[in-house]
C-alpha cells in the first residue's frame, strides 16, 4: 500500500529516535525546565534572531492553538480566520470551547487578505454588543497547501497594527512553507506576535513549539498551559526531539525532501492532464479524478477524500512527507496512468 494520506503517519526520523533512546534513562526536572528544553529554546531564539522571545513546547497542534488563543484574548474578544482555517473546520470547536467566537471570511485559496480584516474590524470593533475582533489566525501552509510570502505576511502585520490585532500563525506545516517560499524563522518572529513551529508533521513523534515575541502576551502563559492541560510532566521528551530536529538544519532538510517529491508528483499529474482543485506549491496536492478511478485507486493507495466536484468527479488529497521517495511517486503515477487509461 502506497501512503500519501498525511505527513505524520509514521513514527519519527531516526535522529529523533536516537536522541530519545540515548537520553531515555536520564533523570531531569519536569514540565519543560530541563536542560534539553532550555537548549532547544536557545536554538529557536537564535534561529529567529529574537533572544527575548518566549518559547513553550506543547504536545499537539489543537492543544497549542486552544491554549495560545485562550491566553491571548479576553473573554469577549474574537478571532478572524479563513473559512477553511484549521481552527474552524478541524478542531471540534476548541476555540469556541474557551468562549471565543471565530469570524470567518471566504477564501478560495485559504489565505486571508488585509481588506477582509479591515472590513470585519470596521463592522464589529465599535459595536459594543458584538464580540470584538482581536486576533488574526493564519496557518502557513494553509489547509489548501497554499503559502504566504514574506510580502503577504508583512501586509497582514500592517493591518493588524492598524486595528490593534494580534497576528498568530499556526505553523503546523511551517517547514513545508519555508521550503517553498522566501520566508524563514526570522520573518515569522519579526512579523507575527506569536507563531508555532510544527514538529508532528515534520519528523517528530509529537510536539509543537510556540514562539511568543510580543511581551504583552507573555505574562503567566505557563499558568495558562497548566490550566489547559498543555504542560507535559515529561517535558524533556519535547526538548530532546526539537534539539535533534533543529541540529544541522535537519528540520528544513526534511521539509525540502517532502517538497521535492511533491513537485515530482505535481509535474507527473500535470503531464497526465489531471486537473487540480487549487494550485498548491507545497507538499499537499489536490487532484480531481473520476470517481471510478478513485474507487480503484484506494485499493492500492492511502489518501484522503477531500470534496465532491460533480456527479462523476471528486477531489482527493495527496500529501508527501520527509520519508516519501521518488520511487513511491513513480509507482503512484504509473498506477494513475493505467487506471485513467482504462476509463478511456
Amino acid at each position: 500500500m502506497l501512503f500519501f494520506r498525511n505527513d505524520y503517519g509514521n513514527g519519527a526520523h531516526p535522529a529523533v529516535m536516537e536522541a530519545l533512546c540515548k537520553t531515555n534513562l536520564e533523570l531531569t526536572e519536569g514540565y519543560g525546565t530541563d536542560p534539553y528544553c532550555q537548549k532547544a529554546i536557545e536554538c529557536i531564539r537564535f534561529l529567529c534572531g529574537c533572544p527575548q522571545a518566549e518559547v513553550h513546547f506543547v504536545a499537539g497542534g489543537t492543544q497549542v492553538n486552544k491554549t495560545a488563543i485562550g491566553a491571548f484574548l479576553r473573554p469577549w474578544e474574537a478571532v478572524i480566520a479563513a473559512d477553511s482555517g484549521h481552527i474552524q473546520v478541524h478542531e471540534s470547536g476548541a476555540i469556541e470551547h474557551n468562549g471565543h467566537r471565530i469570524f470567518t471570511v471566504p477564501s478560495p485559496d485559504g489565505k486571508l487578505r488585509p481588506e477582509q480584516i479591515s472590513h470585519l474590524c470596521s463592522t464589529y470593533q465599535q459595536e459594543e454588543t458584538s464580540p470584538e475582533p482581536k486576533l488574526v489566525y493564519i496557518s502557513n501552509t494553509t489547509e489548501l497547501g497554499t503559502v504566504y510570502t514574506r510580502e503577504e505576511l508583512a501586509a497582514l502585520r500592517a493591518v493588524c497594527d492598524q486595528w490593534g490585532l494580534t497576528l498568530y500563525c499556526d505553523g503546523a506545516r511551517l517547514a513545508a512553507a519555508m521550503a517553498v517560499s522566501d520566508t524563514d524563522f526570522a520573518d515569522y518572529a519579526a512579523l507575527c506576535h506569536a507563531f508555532t513551529i510544527g514538529g508532528t508533521k515534520n519528523g517528530l513523534l509529537f510536539g509543537e513549539a510556540l514562539v511568543i515575541t510580543d511581551p504583552r502576551l507573555m505574562p503567566s502563559f505557563r499558568r495558562c498551559m497548566k490550566q489547559q492541560g498543555a504542560m507535559l510532566a515529561k517535558g524533556r521528551l519535547l526538548g530532546v526531539q526539537f534539539g535533534a530536529i533543529l541540529e544541522n538544519d535537519l528540520y528544513l532538510t526534511l521539509a525540502r525532501q517532502a517538497a521535492q517529491t511533491a513537485q515530482l508528483l505535481s509535474d507527473g499529474l500535470a503531464e497526465q492532464g489531471i486537473k487540480m482543485l487549487i494550485d498548491s506549491p507545497s507538499n499537499q496536492l489536490f487532484p480531481v479524478l473520476p470517481n471510478t478511478v478513485i474507487t480503484e485507486l484506494q485499493q492500492s493507495v492511502s489518501f484522503e477524500h477531500w470534496s465532491v466536484v460533480s456527479d462523476t468527479h471528486s477531489c482527493i488529497r495527496f500529501v508527501t512527507a520527509w520519508h516519501t521517495t521518488n520511487e513511491e511517486v513513480a509507482q503512484l503515477l504509473s498506477l494513475l496512468e493505467r487506471l485513467l487509461g482504462e476509463t478511456k
